[in-house]
């Protein structure tokens, strides 16, 4: 089989194409939207790309479905996003969004931020959790997700806001947050890895 070529990574700085010109479905078409999803690689996909040993069994569970429907955790989640985006909105001028974006030159690598925000001309991302544990720095897998959607988006940073919950009641008043910066050697890697998962669901 012959794979594809590598996909270019546009670099933090360089000219990107308005990311509003690259919505491929709104969150608020389900079907679409996961129709969509379904064809390419997304952040939760990236959040799992840790190295090659993964590729294999992420491409199982897109062609076949992980048989992962839920849990107590993830409706949670889910319940108190609208509310913890809110906060975002009210401090850090973040607006909610459900749509899914494409990258540049790729269709098929896909991101839906939780919510952004535009400061001259640049796009900056917010991306929201909740969590039972306290965090000391945040979970690798997450920090995956983000970068892709920066790489996605053509975003330089992204607010990661999240909330600790003790037997799903949160624990504090307001949610804890931390700016990410662009990092575009692990975008590289990522999109390296992605790549080869694309490969291996055309295989």
């Amino acid at each position: 089989m012959v794979s594809a070529p590598h996909t270019a990574v546009p670099l933090w700085g360089e000219p990107v194409p308005d990311h509003r010109d690259r919505i491929v479905a709104d969150g608020s078409d389900r079907v679409a939207w996961f129709r969509a999803r379904s064809r390419g690689v997304t952040a939760s996909d990236a959040a799992r790309l840790g190295s090659r040993r993964a590729i294999a069994a992420l491409a199982r569970d897109k062609t076949s479905g992980s048989g992962f429907r839920g849990n107590a955790y993830t409706e949670h989640g889910r319940r108190r996003e609208p509310e913890i985006a809110a906060w975002a909105g009210r401090v850090y001028d973040m607006t909610p969004s459900g749509a899914l974006f494409h990258a540049v030159g790729n269709p098929l690598h896909l991101a839906t931020p939780d919510g952004l925000r535009e400061r001259d001309g640049r796009v900056e991302l917010c991306e929201i959790k909740t969590t039972s544990s306290g965090w000391s720095t945040i979970p690798r897998s997450y920090l995956r997700q983000v970068w892709w959607q920066q790489y996605v988006l053509g975003a330089e940073r992204t607010l990661v806001v999240w909330e600790q919950h003790r037997d799903f009641v949160p624990i504090h008043r307001e949610p804890t947050c931390q700016w990410v910066d662009r990092d575009d050697a692990q975008i590289r890697a990522l999109v390296g890895l992605a790549d080869e998962l694309l490969d291996a669901l055309r295989s």
